[in-house]
């Protein structure tokens, strides 16, 4: 019966991302904004602040494609999404991509009727717990009760994790991560479960940060990224080649402090290629020559992007670790724009 339920779920995804698929980028620019799914609320990574703008780092992936399309990184309105809401918001038409803390999966991918544009975060589950239960490891953890987020891959690698290590826990579940954040604070539950990237950004705004341990064990894979629908692949290649370029700016040494002078002065064809001073990389897309320029110029290389939002001057203080570049430790690479 489950099996017919979810091949039923798959279809009528399928035929609900084709209808919506066709001719984004015309539609976004008849509009004039892209309409982006973020999450409800995720300290450095998407979150309206004070004076209730979005900001964070894939609210930046979504600002960065803003800046490849119209030259102006603001062209975008934001939607919340939970986890149960954000894939249907995708294959319905209601947002053209969606860039939130998401898993990419072979189902999602392939079923769902999904295309991932590549992984933007590299990050894997973990576990938090208070500091006063005096627990080092999460091999301690038999009989816990676990908080988690519904409708997550988190779920199903927790369950995996305690069958495999023949523990016993109980799942308190919940819709949103700030409704697990307030019952994990609550002791609701003892364990709060998530990618390590949410404990960070969870812990940061909890009052007494100190007071609360990520345990040192990651339990899965979560490579995470923006994804959008399949059968547009125009539209499928702005989004990638965006966080291609990104990454690759990054790479080649070209950020928001100098990129003015190296789209002067700079003999490197790469760099040359991407700031569009020679090539027509722009013309193949329907993007203006300097569609890189304007990402790496308003918006910023990755490192930029990820110092801003998650790393050592703010509150999250999120090392690079696997999201260094490849040549700096970690595996962040990007295809060579040519």
């Amino acid at each position: 019966m489950k099996k017919a339920s979810f091949l039923a779920v798959a279809a009528t995804a399928t035929l609900m991302a084709t209808a919506a698929s066709a001719a984004t980028l015309d539609d976004v620019k008849a509009k004039g904004f892209i309409q982006c799914g973020v999450t409800t609320g995720l300290a450095g990574f998407g979150a309206p602040n004070n004076e209730g703008k979005w900001e964070g780092f894939d609210v930046d992936f979504c600002r960065a494609m803003s800046a490849a399309i119209f030259g102006d990184p603001d062209k975008v309105k934001y939607t919340p999404t939970t986890a149960k809401e954000r894939f249907t918001a995708l294959q319905s038409g209601e947002i053209d991509v969606l860039a939130r803390n998401t898993t990419w999966t072979f189902t999602r991918d392939v079923s769902l009727g999904f295309e991932f544009i590549g992984v933007n975060y590299y990050d894997g589950q973990g576990f938090m717990v208070k500091k006063s239960l005096g627990v080092k490891s999460a091999l301690e953890l038999d009989g816990a009760r676990v908080c988690v987020q519904s409708g997550t891959t988190t779920e199903l690698n927790l369950a995996d994790y305690f069958a495999a290590n023949n523990m016993k826990y109980d799942s308190v579940v919940f819709d949103t991560a700030d409704e697990v954040r307030e019952a994990y604070l609550k002791d609701t539950c003892d364990v709060y479960t998530t990618d390590k990237s949410g404990l960070y950004a969870q812990r940061s705004v909890i009052a007494n940060p100190d007071e609360h341990v990520i345990l040192p064990e990651t339990i899965s894979k979560e490579p995470l990224g923006p994804l959008v629908r399949h059968g547009d692949n125009e539209w499928g290649d702005i989004a990638r080649w965006t966080l291609n370029a990104m990454i690759d700016a990054e790479n080649l040494g070209v950020s928001m402090k100098n990129v003015d002078e190296l789209k002067k002065s700079s003999q490197n064809p790469s760099i040359q290629r991407m700031l569009g001073v020679s090539g027509d990389l722009g013309d193949q897309m329907k993007l203006s020559k300097d569609w890189a320029y304007n990402i790496i110029k308003m918006v910023g290389n990755y490192g930029d992007v990820f110092e801003r939002n998650l790393g050592a001057s703010t509150p999250l203080k999120i090392e690079r670790g696997l999201n260094a570049q490849w040549n700096k430790g970690g595996i962040l690479y990007a295809p060579p724009l040519r």
